[in-house]
């Protein structure tokens, strides 16, 4: 007896209509950033009305000893003061299609460019919050600013400095910046100070923490805490998966000893749970992409030049500002052919920088970060 086989051609393939986006990370900076002078990263929105650069005024403290009974008339202290600028540039995507590609369409892939063309927006924006972390503070207007692929972050970038422009950056920043355990480490060449970061002693640990915290506090000018309650200051610092990885590591004990035991331990427990890390008044957050976009010196920056290295930002008040020029807004194509060709896009117009002053001695001195370094390998 034949058996009837049913003929390629003929085998029934069933499409579905929904489509499968790859997952992109929201930005995990955005719990700290907003409009308020209590932000970390200040959202600005001057230029929504026109201007290519904005000012931002910093005013330092007043420090003078002040008068008793003598003559204060003549000896007034003046206001010690800088005009900080940041730049903005316009950042654009698209995608377009016609009605013959999007009739042979099984999918409907064309009705989800809008939530695609948002997604990358919010990639971009946080790749380039951290682009603008790692980069130098400069006075000079980002060198990319009007290019083809635009220049949002203001700064040097890290790759593009000089060694020398690296020097006057941990020169300048002398007084906010840790490499590793010790004092004795920093050196006024950065590549020196790198190189003495050693897997046993200068990693991310919770000790060296606290010493990061110790050098933020005696900062000069001073780091506005992120908050202040009944007398203590909270920062918050924004780590890479690899120095997270070490910091959770030496917490494990103090988590499973200090903890307390709630009803519902095990759901707040870091042990058993992922997030932030609140340890001697700092907020510990992970950051995937500080580690996926960092710069190439810092793979073979630490001891023996084969030692990778990754920089810890603990940030009080104001430590970055993101001018918007025009806040993100959906686009779509004018140039239609008779409405055979359909687009849609999507535009914002932008700035992110450090926030930092100029001394009277001409450093520029960043305003809200203390950055530390550790050596950080890999996953074996």
């Amino acid at each position: 007896m034949a058996l009837t086989t049913i003929q390629t051609n003929n085998k029934l393939i069933k499409f579905t209509k929904q489509v499968n986006r790859e997952w992109v990370r929201e930005n995990l900076f955005a719990p700290y950033m907003g409009e308020d002078i209590t932000a970390i990263i200040r959202k600005r929105m001057e230029l929504v009305s026109g201007g290519e650069q904005m000012n931002i005024p910093l005013v330092a403290r007043l420090g003078a000893v002040g008068k008793g009974v003598g003559t204060l008339a003549g000896n007034e202290e003046s206001v010690d003061n800088y005009g900080m600028r940041i730049w903005i540039d316009w950042l654009r995507n698209a995608v377009k299609t016609n009605k013959a590609e999007k009739h042979k369409d099984s999918s409907a892939i064309f009705d989800v460019a809008r939530p695609l063309l948002s997604d990358w927006m919010k990639e971009v924006t946080r790749d380039e919050i951290v682009a603008a972390y790692y980069a130098l503070v400069t006075e000079s207007a980002p060198a990319a600013l009007g290019s083809d692929a635009g220049g949002r972050v203001n700064g040097i970038l890290f790759d593009a400095a000089t060694a020398a422009q690296r020097n006057t950056w941990v020169t300048d920043n002398a007084d906010r910046v840790v490499f590793g355990n010790a004092n004795s480490n920093y050196s006024t060449t950065f590549a020196t100070a790198t190189a003495t970061l050693d897997s046993t002693n200068d990693t991310a640990t919770a000790s060296n923490m606290r010493f990061l915290k110790r050098v933020a506090r005696a900062a000069n000018p001073k780091i506005r805490p992120f908050k202040v309650k009944d007398g203590r200051e909270y920062f918050v610092a924004f780590h890479g998966s690899r120095t997270f990885r070490d910091l959770k590591a030496s917490l494990d004990t103090i988590n499973k000893d200090a903890r307390s035991r709630e009803g519902d331990g095990l759901n707040k427990n870091p042990l058993f749970q992922d997030g932030d890390q609140l340890y001697d008044g700092v907020i510990h957050r992970e950051i995937p992409e500080i580690d996926t976009l960092a710069p190439t010196f810092y793979a073979t920056a630490g001891a023996s030049g084969t030692t990778p290295v990754r920089p810890v930002w603990l940030c009080g008040q104001s430590a970055m500002a993101i001018a918007y020029g025009q806040m993100a807004k959906p686009t779509q194509l004018d140039n239609t052919d008779y409405q055979f060709n359909q687009g849609v896009g999507i535009e914002a117009a932008y700035g992110v920088g450090k926030m930092f002053k100029k001394t009277t001695g001409g450093a520029l001195k960043e305003w809200g970060i203390c950055t530390g370094f550790y050596a950080a390998t890999a996953d074996a």
